[in-house]
């Protein structure tokens, strides 16, 4: 979108009146996909930062309610449909605390995450970041220095993540796997076996 649309967007009451709607409706519904386009356009505008916290709050009660009714059933879940974006949701949350220089919690969201998808790409990539939370690095040095941002994504689902990095994932893995074993460990408790 360029600078005359976006601000043709926010400056028609028609649209906002519908992306009010959208937002309320999606919210009541608890539909996640719609709430995340709706929160994506918000974001995109620029819109009210209460309306869009208040959104993004309802996807995040959203995507634990029904995560946990998931797991309940015992599965995992694929990176498709609605789990996509619980998934998505569950990992942007871990990335603020990360931003939010909460280290502990974000590496434990990570932890429960890997152990609740069905996807190995992802899986790997999220084994990596709690390696790096181990050391506490702040999450501007880690995306600077670590993650590889030249890097072209293969699938359209791992676009909400980080699982590029500046070295070959299965080696570093490798090379941290005493890390990680005691990371998992150490967390295993949260997975409530």
């Amino acid at each position: 979108m360029d600078k005359e649309a976006l601000f043709q967007a926010r400056t028609n009451p028609d649209f906002l009146k519908y992306l009010e709607e959208t937002r309320v409706n999606s919210m009541k519904a608890q539909d996640i996909g719609l709430m995340y386009e709706t929160l994506d356009s918000m974001l995109v505008l620029g819109l009210d930062e209460e309306d869009i916290n208040k959104l993004y709050e309802q996807i995040l009660k959203t995507s634990f309610s029904n995560v946990e009714k998931i797991l309940t059933k015992h599965e995992k879940l694929k990176l498709e449909g609605d789990n996509l974006l619980y998934v998505r949701a569950l990992y942007e949350h871990a990335i603020e605390k990360w931003s939010n220089e909460n280290f502990k919690g974000a590496k434990e969201l990570f932890f429960v995450i890997a152990n609740i998808i069905e996807d190995e790409v992802l899986e790997k990539a999220l084994n990596i970041l709690i390696v790096f939370l181990v050391s506490d690095i702040q999450l501007d040095d880690f995306y600077d220095t670590k993650v590889d941002l030249e890097a072209d994504i293969d699938d359209e689902k791992y676009g909400y993540f980080i699982i590029k990095f500046r070295f070959d994932n299965q080696e570093f893995l490798d090379e941290n796997r005493d890390i990680l074993e005691k990371e998992y460990k150490n967390l295993k408790h949260l997975l409530g076996n």
